[in-house]
């Protein structure tokens, strides 16, 4: 077996290198870079990060976000209870179906600046664009700055990461406290200290308590890479990996365990649970039943919804993701491949090959779980896929590429041309199921064949013909032919006139990955969200100040679509109701705050959709009785009476059909005892009296 690791310098020359290297200050190394590197390499890198912020913040105003999470952080302003819990409305009736640490970044930016698009766009685009210069200095720590800065452009222009980063859900949050963790990972390795290590584990239960079980995927690399490489000897390699899953579980079950200690008339129901547990939530809903689906008796909650196309090791080459993920899996796998092979003989705790095996897990591990879940699954999970493809394009493209240049084995000669051939030829075929979407893909399609031919072509002459500047062009021809594709998708998603906020995707539509309308609804009217006019229409704004910042006004696009994560109807914000609820329009909400009569929840609804939009528009607390489909037991009869009987609650939406199990119920007893308002099909209202 042939392999290519070259040795390190000497000490002496990099004794002298460092010797007569004049000090640099901090500041100069942050805009000009370090002494030893090209002088291309930190402008470059400020130019990536430029555009990635541009992708991500581009006409800001149209950028409208998850309705259901924009609600929850609103609710956020107003009640630190529901803050802390995260839950949907303020006056903590029902929780989000996640944890609320997402909740928690946005809804301070909201608290310090006022609630509005940019308030809470501004730390989704600060991590977006935090998580490319991360994934830079990892890749070039260990494989240079080429490296770096080709994993950092490929991860800016990943089409589904440009589309997520202009969203309000809490993917890229999620990406970047992982890759924190990977930071702190690779440098246990390097150093054998222990708090690295730690601070790891930090990070993935900071990750935890952004997405759950989401954030576990990386874990086995994580575990696998410490106990291979790590520079020191396996039993203080056993002893920092235990002190280090201890670190992971406290900083991940901390909150989860507080809420469940908290008796539950004194909380929210934890949405998207069967038993009002956080545990319920994290092994079911957000665990096992997004792996098996509806079919798992452990993961029951997972109901099986699938936005990205059937389940399958063909998965992320399909229609639906295809355009969003998959350009450069090819290139990446052979660069894994091959480049672990280049390090086959070099020692164990060679710092190349544990970065090759952590992003090699990352991204094999991200694959194999997003391809055969067959749970609830969204285009924009694989995101987080996305630093895995990114480094391994560029560390592993760099170490073929050197391999190119140096070995002396005809087989080497093959490989880097193959993998840029095989992922052009990739590229091609994505662009032509979009063919006839625009100018934008067609230019690109003739960029790839031209650039992957040059690419191909100019390596193979080079190398054989000896003319090093040739190879140095062609392999330039290269990049652009793999980002081509990537670039046209992505400033598809930067531009486009709107997004879909429950479901974003990037480029064209190629069918299915349908989701629920986005909007960030209509806005509460006055700075407090409690008094104003109808929405104006407008875009959503926020002014300065604290939690009393105005919210957006405005109503939401509706979304269309088979599913219960759809919003129908000709509603305020997309609201429409299923099950128990009826359809809520503006008029409704209008009448609804001027009858409120000092309640605390303005109205009480299915669904966590409709509940979001009402939340949005009208500033005031709403029940959703149902959570996000419709068929979580937050709500009981007795709970509904208490309510009444109190006078927290006066006003319900049910619908003709009433629903299944409790609602059933519950709707009977209101048709029974309520009185219907007649303006409003489906609204009835309840007082104390109308409770036995």
């Amino acid at each position: 077996m042939t392999t290519l690791a070259p040795p390190p310098a000497p000490p002496a020359q990099e004794g002298r290198h460092r010797a007569a290297t004049p000090p640099v200050s901090k500041v100069r190394r942050l805009f000009a870079g370090a002494p030893e590197d090209p002088r291309w390499a930190r402008p470059t890198l400020w130019a990536i990060l430029v555009l990635a912020t541009a992708l991500y913040a581009w006409n800001l105003s149209s950028i409208t976000g998850n309705t259901f999470y924009n609600a929850a952080v609103y609710s956020g302003t107003k009640s630190w209870k529901a803050f802390f819990f995260g839950a949907l409305d303020s006056g903590s009736f029902i929780t989000v179906d996640k944890p609320p640490f997402a909740l928690w970044v946005m809804g301070l930016s909201a608290r310090v600046f006022g609630y509005g698009t940019w308030q809470l766009m501004l730390p989704m685009v600060a991590v977006g664009t935090g998580s490319v210069a991360l994934l830079y200095r990892l890749v070039k720590r260990d494989f240079g700055v080429v490296a770096g800065t080709i994993a950092a452009l490929t991860l800016t222009l990943t089409p589904i990461t440009v589309a997520i980063n202009r969203d309000t859900n809490p993917d890229p949050i999620l990406v970047f406290l992982m890759l924190l963790g990977a930071a702190a990972l690779l440098k246990a390795v390097r150093t054998g200290r222990l708090m690295p290590l730690v601070w790891s584990g930090v990070a993935i239960g900071f990750a935890f308590n952004t997405k759950m079980m989401q954030a576990y995927v990386v874990l086995p690399a994580f575990f696998l890479v410490y106990l291979w490489a790590a520079n020191v000897s396996l039993g203080r390699r056993i002893r920092n990996l235990a002190v280090g899953t201890v670190a992971l579980i406290a900083s991940s079950a901390w909150w989860m365990v507080v809420v469940d200690l908290i008796p539950a008339s004194s909380r929210p129901y934890i949405g998207g649970s069967t038993d009002n547990t956080v545990w319920d939530l994290v092994i079911g809903y957000n665990g096992f039943g997004r792996i098996f689906g509806a079919s798992s008796s452990v993961g029951s909650q997972g109901n099986g919804a699938s936005f990205g196309g059937s389940s399958g090791f063909y998965r992320m080459f399909n229609d639906i993701m295809g355009g969003q993920i998959s350009w450069l899996i090819p290139f990446a796998a052979i660069a894994l491949i091959g480049g672990l092979v280049l390090r086959g003989r070099a020692p164990r705790t060679d710092a190349k090959r544990a970065a090759l095996m952590l992003w090699g897990g990352w991204f094999v591990l991200h694959y194999l779980t997003f391809s055969l879940a067959e749970g609830t699954f969204h285009p924009y999970y694989v995101t987080a896929m996305a630093p895995g493809i990114a480094a391994l394009a560029g560390a592993g493209g760099v170490e073929l590429y050197r391999a190119f240049k140096e070995g002396s084995a005809a087989k080497w000669a093959w490989v880097l041309p193959a993998a840029i051939a095989v992922s052009s030829v990739w590229a091609i075929v994505l662009l032509q199921r979009v063919s006839g979407s625009g100018t934008l893909y067609t230019v690109a399609e003739i960029v790839v064949g031209v650039a992957g031919a040059a690419a191909v072509l100019g390596l193979l002459a080079g190398r054989f013909m000896k003319r090093q500047k040739l190879v140095g062009f062609a392999a330039l021809a290269a990049i652009v032919a793999l980002l081509a594709g990537p670039a046209a998708y992505s400033a598809s998603a930067a531009t486009s006139a709107s997004t879909n906020g429950t479901n974003p995707t990037a480029g064209p539509n190629t069918g299915g990955g349908m989701g629920g309308g986005g909007g960030m609804g209509g806005g509460p009217s006055g700075s407090a969200g409690k008094t104003g006019t109808k929405p104006s229409g407008s875009a959503p704004s926020g002014s300065g100040g604290q939690s009393t910042g105005q919210a957006p006004s405005g109503t939401g696009e509706s979304g269309t679509g088979s599913s219960s994560e759809s919003q129908t109807g000709s509603t305020a914000g997309g609201t429409g109701g299923g099950g128990m609820g009826g359809e809520v329009s503006s008029a409704m909400i209008t009448y609804l705050k001027k009858h409120q009569d000092g309640a605390t929840w303005l109205v009480a609804v299915a669904t966590d959709q409709t509940a979001s939009s009402i939340i949005l528009e009208s500033g005031q607390p709403v029940i959703s009785m149902g959570g996000w489909s419709g068929s979580d037991n937050a709500m009981t009869l007795a709970k509904l009476k208490s309510l009444v009987k109190s006078g927290k609650l006066h006003y319900i939406v049910v619908s003709s059909s009433g629903g299944q199990s409790t609602n059933s119920e519950i709707s009977t007893w209101v048709k029974k005892h309520g009185t219907a308002v007649s303006a409003y099909s489906g609204l009835y209202r309840l007082d104390a009296s109308d409770v036995n």
